[in-house]
């Protein structure tokens, strides 16, 4: 199917309350022009130096998601335009966000990322962490960042209990958390699991080959 078949028939699967996040890592400009003519603009990218040249390039109305693991050192270059910052995995990271945010006088958002799946090789805050990350959010520490919410990537495996189970673990800290200073954005679910993270409580998705096809590494 073309792009816009691909596009039209994820967005039909979607509730009204569902935010699509289209990840464009590895795409070229020109495909995601062509889904940002169909209507979408919000787009996800992995990596830092792929995002800072896609951005000149397309509409200044896109609102992009930086989902792939942050290095520090790396803020300063998407400070300016960021509109969310979905990988906080630590408490540097965020006070970095935070400095670098408050330089162009900007609230940032942010998502803690925190680890659900069982695979070693995910990103993420521990349970714990991410509820003394938080409260000192709300105690005020990071004036330049508003944590929006929580993201998870569950394992990669066909066996969806196992999937159910850790995006079960994301949603209750979710609420937990809310019950204090309510969050307005839950990510969980890709390409081949979004539809079980909607039922699992997702209001917002993050897909890329199901949008755009197969991803070229190469060009990455």
């Amino acid at each position: 199917m073309s792009i816009q078949e691909n596009y039209n028939k994820i967005k039909n699967q979607l509730p009204d309350n569902v935010e699509l996040v289209a990840v464009s890592k590895t795409h070229p400009v020109t495909a995601i022009q062509e889904v940002y003519d169909l209507g979408q603009k919000v787009f996800g990218e992995n990596k830092v130096q792929e995002l800072t040249e896609k951005y000149p390039l397309l509409p200044n109305d896109i609102q992009w998601h930086l989902i792939g693991h942050l290095q520090t050192n790396k803020v300063k270059y998407i400070a300016e335009f960021i509109d969310t910052i979905q990988s906080v995995d630590s408490e540097k990271l965020l006070k970095e966000i935070n400095k670098e945010a408050a330089k162009y006088n900007r609230t940032i958002k942010v998502l803690l990322q925190v680890k659900i799946a069982e695979e070693e090789t995910k990103f993420g805050l521990e349970i714990e962490e991410a509820k003394i990350l938080f409260q000192k959010f709300v105690d005020g520490e990071f004036s330049n960042v508003q944590i929006t919410g929580l993201m998870g990537m569950a394992t990669f495996t066909e066996d969806e209990n196992q999937v159910r189970k850790e995006f079960k673990v994301l949603k209750d800290l979710f609420d937990d958390l809310s019950t204090t200073n309510p969050l307005q954005t839950l990510s969980m679910g890709m390409s081949d699991d979004f539809p079980i993270a909607i039922d699992c409580g997702a209001n917002s998705i993050r897909v890329g080959s199901a949008i755009f096809g197969r991803r070229d590494y190469a060009q990455s």
